[in-house]
């Protein structure tokens, strides 16, 4: 995989070893994910499929 710049999430606490960051590809054809503490494992998800998954959070939708 190519290098990827990573940005953390404006909800991270700020402390090492809490902090989601993500990254795209050109496209982006994919996000990435990782958390700050674990580097070396990455989820690739589709654009829309994330935003599907986060609605589903924020309306509490998860467990149902």
């Amino acid at each position: 995989m190519s290098q990827l710049a990573w940005q953390k999430s404006s909800f991270s606490t700020g402390g090492e070893g809490e902090c989601v960051e993500l990254a795209t590809t050109s496209g982006p054809t994919h996000i990435h994910l990782r958390e700050s503490d674990r580097p070396g494992e990455v989820a690739a998800v589709a654009p829309r499929a994330l935003a599907h998954l986060l609605r589903a959070v924020k309306a509490g939708d998860l467990g149902r």
